[in-house]
């Protein structure tokens, strides 16, 4: 099995490092060949640099669309398995090897870890533990660690590029009901803990972060491009 973890990645030159030295732990331990692709959406800094001094395939995708520049990356991806993360995401040293576990079971065809956002303000911390828990209940899967099979990945035709928020969520939906339409299954890592930055959550005025993060809000705006500018410039330290 080789497993292709793609990151998309704007500006990220202040994140990217930490986040490729804690992959580069995961992929020490896991059991099967890994490969790290970057996928540059124009980054002006380092980014692309910092990339390849850690042994990345950098893949470049010059439309600000976060559903395009995860599906430039897959397309570059040689792998059987797709694993999405972010580039201020930190994982265990443990999660490669857990989705290689995983996915050994031919019936699987992806899944995630437990996402746990956090933020400075007490406020925003219980109303993201409550959005984490409604989560779990529903099935829901950010983008911060969904892995699937590329062979999924390809029927679904990747995540909806007409999107410009919330595209994680909905292409997580239809891989649920490929699955159920073909009697495979996917695996939740309950036992898996990633963690994203905050640093949005924390440099938003929590008025905003309460009703920008609401599904109610999302739904109806998600295919709309200037709703999201502020989520496609560059972002805080």
């Amino acid at each position: 099995m080789l497993l292709s973890v793609v990151i998309p990645a704007f500006n990220e030159e202040s994140y990217l490092p930490e986040t490729l030295s804690n992959l580069q732990n995961a992929i020490g331990m896991c059991r099967c060949s890994v490969e790290v692709i970057v996928a540059d959406n124009g980054s002006s800094d380092g980014t692309a640099q910092i990339a390849r001094s850690f042994g990345a395939t950098v893949a470049h995708e010059p439309v600000h669309n976060i559903a395009r520049v995860r599906n430039s990356g897959a397309s570059a991806a040689r792998g059987d398995v797709l694993l999405f993360l972010d580039a201020d995401t930190i994982v265990p040293r443990h999660l490669l090897d857990r989705i290689a576990e995983a996915m050994g079971d031919p019936a699987c065809m992806g899944g995630r870890p437990d996402v746990v956002h956090t933020a400075r303000s007490g406020l925003l911390k219980g109303y993201l533990c409550a959005w984490r828990w409604l989560g779990m209940r529903l099935g829901m899967a950010q983008g911060a660690g969904q892995f699937c099979r590329k062979s999924a990945f390809g029927a679904l035709n990747g995540y909806d590029e007409s999107y410009f928020m919330g595209e994680d969520v909905e292409f997580y939906r239809r891989l649920q009901k490929l699955c159920r339409s073909s009697g495979g299954h996917l695996k939740f890592l309950d036992d898996v803990t990633v963690l994203p930055s905050p640093r949005r959550f924390d440099h938003t005025p929590i008025w905003r972060t309460l009703i920008w993060t609401n599904p109610l809000v999302i739904a109806p705006l998600r295919k709309t491009r200037s709703a999201w500018r502020e989520w496609y410039v560059k972002p805080p330290r």
